[in-house]
């Protein structure tokens, strides 16, 4: 791993790895999250108006193969981690919308008020499969997006 200039400069090698590693830390996080539609422009506004996130991007594109396509990603205000809505191309991923993570709750929503938002997204039609619950990490509710995937909507107790 560290050639002998390395070894012989005095350096400890741990203590190399462990900055090496941690610079590394300092800078990683996940930035998108990609999330497969039937269609564009209904998820852009069940993101935007439903849920209150930002348009933060909608660019024309390509596939891989030339097809014109959008790159378009939504993120909660305030938040680092941003959502690809990217829509499906093909059988697989048409079989895959509404259930990427299985039938299981894979995408989790924390707000700041929890009866608020509970109240204003079910107001605004989103379907909740699980009323309401305390949990010893804070309130919690099941929702489904405009695709179908199961969501937590998170809140402080």
């Amino acid at each position: 791993m560290f050639d002998d200039a390395v070894l012989e400069s005095g350096v400890d090698p741990v203590r190399a790895i462990t900055n090496v590693l941690n610079a590394y830390a300092a800078v990683v996080q996940i930035d998108l999250v990609a999330l497969i539609v039937d269609e564009y422009d209904p998820a852009i506004t069940f993101f935007t108006d439903v849920l209150g996130f930002d348009l933060v991007e909608d660019s024309p594109s390509l596939t891989d193969d030339g097809r014109p396509k959008r790159w378009v990603v939504v993120r909660p205000p305030g938040a680092q981690t941003g959502i690809l809505l990217a829509r499906a191309d093909g059988e697989l991923q048409r079989a895959a919308v509404g259930n990427q993570a299985a039938g299981r709750v894979g995408l989790f929503l924390r707000v700041d008020d929890f009866d608020a938002a509970y109240l204003r997204m079910a107001q605004a039609g989103v379907t909740f499969v699980r009323e309401p619950r305390t949990e010893p990490y804070g309130r919690v509710a099941v929702f489904l997006d405009i695709a179908g995937n199961r969501w937590d909507l998170l809140g402080a107790t």
